[in-house]
This record gives structure tokens, C-alpha cells and sequence, in this order.
């Protein structure tokens, strides 16, 4: 198929990379221009000067941006996407956005004759990189059948959610646990630490029951070790909480915990360490 790709991160990379060693023909942009070069030099396909041109031809066309506002400027705005794409093409946004922001762009592009698929992920860098993220979609089925089976290149599990806006709702509640864990995990190990345990040998024994999760095992020894430099960012923590906390209080669900946590991460971001990954939590707890 030809396909167009905006936003060349950490996670839009690696994944419309997949894209291109599975055959499909790819036509990138990112706002950094040498960024776009560097994929094609790797990858293939081509490089285009905006995110319009990136998208002219394309039967899909995938977005992995910042935040609500680049994402309408590379949809909507005047050199958006919205503005290349021809009639009955799919358009697929992987940021973690806004259930508002997928709804408005879903209307915006149904009436340009678009349909429009909110699509978030989780995996981190290392999901994308190795072709195995969890993505959660919201929009229109028939829609999905397209895309589904493109977008399976880099995922190991794609499931429609529902209508527009529920794969970032979906999206927003995988946040919420996830800072819950990392938070439970953290004072634990802290705990073990100041109790005089071997944490590493809690871990290998306490992995083995009740209390493991993805992050026992992929961040507890990092944490112990107090390094911290693998991937989601504390800073993009931050505004994924937002962006749950914000619908939560549209919907009237209730939130303690996970607000608490934001400002465990926002203590984080004020002493400098915005860019560390989540699990570093654990620095407010001990000395690593």
C-alpha cells in the first residue's frame, strides 16, 4: 500500500520503519527535516516537505506526534494532512492525545469524506522498536479492517475500543494503572532497602507470586541500580495524567491515587529530572 507517516520519535521511527521492511511504499514527514532524511537513508521511501505532501496519494496515512495542539496543526492546519488526502483514505493517529481532540478530528475529517482512527499505544520505545506494541482503537469498523492489518506490523494485539474517543479513553486508563504500579513498586523497594534487604533477591522471590507486573520485571533491577534512563519519560508522564484527570473530571470518576502520583512526578520535574523514565518514582523514596 502507500502510506504516509507523520512524526519520526523514539516511537513513530521505529514503527513506520516496520512499515517499510513489511513492503509498503512510505512517504514520511517530520518537523525536523534531517530526522525525515535520516529514516529515509535507513529505511526507503521518501521524504516530504509537509505533512500534506506526505500524505497526497496515500490509501493510510499514521500520525505519532507531541500533544493535542501538534496534532491539529498537522491535521488541520494549513499544511495539514487533512489537506492532502483523498477521499475514502484512512487516516490513523497514534499520539496520546485528547478523547476531545480524536472526536473533533473524526467530525473534521467525516466531513472531507475521511474516516478517522484514534489509536494509542503502549509498549515504549522497545515495543515499537521490536514490532510489539498494544494499540487501542476508537472510530468507524469498517475503517479498522483497513487499517488493522497494517498497522499489525508493529503490534502484537489491535483492538477496536469502540466509537471515536475510546482508544485514548482505553489509553488513558492503561496511564492510570501503570502509575499506580510503578508508584506501589517504588515504595516497596524502598521499603526493602531501608529494612536491610537484598531488594534484587526480594524481587526474584516476589516476581514469582502475586505482586509481579510488567515493571517488576522490566524496571525493578534498573530501579534498585537507580538508573533510570529507559524510555517514557517523566515529562510525557505528566501529560498523560493530565489528560486522564481532565476527562475524569468531565465524567465524574475519581482519581486519588493517580493524582497524588502527578505531583510525586511533578516534584520530579522540579528537581530536574522531567526527562528520566517513570520508574523514577524510586528517587524520592531513597538515595538511588
Amino acid at each position: 500500500m502507500k502510506l504516509g507517516f507523520i512524526g519520526l520519535g523514539v516511537m513513530g521511527g521505529p514503527m513506520a520503519g516496520h512499515l517499510a521492511k513489511a513492503g509498503h511504499e512510505v512517504t514520511v514527514y517530520n518537523r525536523t527535516r534531517s530526522k525525515a532524511d535520516a529514516w529515509v537513508a535507513k529505511y526507503g521511501g521518501h521524504a516530504a516537505a509537509t505533512p500534506a505532501e506526505a500524505a497526497a496519494g496515500a490509501q493510510i496515512v499514521f500520525s505519532c506526534v507531541g500533544n493535542d495542539d501538534d496534532l491539529r496543526q498537522v491535521t488541520i492546519g494549513p499544511e495539514g494532512v487533512f489537506h492532502g488526502m483523498s477521499r475514502g483514505s484512512v487516516f490513523v493517529d497514534h499520539t496520546t492525545a485528547s478523547a476531545a481532540v480524536a472526536v473533533e478530528l473524526e467530525s473534521a475529517g467525516r466531513d472531507r469524506g475521511l474516516a478517522c482512527l484514534d489509536a494509542p499505544v503502549s509498549g515504549g520505545q522497545s515495543g515499537a522498536e521490536q514490532g510489539i506494541l498494544t494499540v487501542m482503537v476508537g472510530g468507524d469498523a469498517a475503517a479498522f479492517e483497513i487499517a488493522q492489518p497494517v498497522i499489525a506490523h508493529y503490534a502484537r494485539a489491535v483492538t477496536l475500543m469502540g466509537a471515536s474517543g475510546s482508544g485514548q479513553k482505553t489509553k488513558m486508563v492503561n496511564q492510570i494503572c501503570v502509575a499506580g504500579v510503578v508508584e506501589g513498586l517504588a515504595e516497596g523497594l524502598a521499603f526493602a532497602l531501608h529494612a536491610g534487604l537484598d531488594a534484587k533477591k526480594v524481587l526474584s522471590v516476589i516476581s514469582k507470586g502475586a505482586a509481579t507486573s510488567w515493571q517488576m520485571e522490566n524496571r525493578g533491577d534498573t530501579m534498585v541500580d537507580g538508573k533510570f534512563d529507559f524510555g517514557f519519560a517523566v515529562d510525557l508522564m505528566r501529560k498523560d495524567l493530565r489528560i486522564a484527570m481532565e476527562e475524569a473530571r468531565a465524567n465524574g470518576a475519581e482519581l486519588p491515587a493517580t493524582a497524588l502520583i502527578d505531583q510525586f512526578y511533578a516534584k520530579l520535574q522540579k528537581q530536574g529530572h522531567g526527562r528520566m523514565d517513570t520508574s523514577s518514582l524510586m528517587k524520592l523514596l531513597s538515595d538511588r
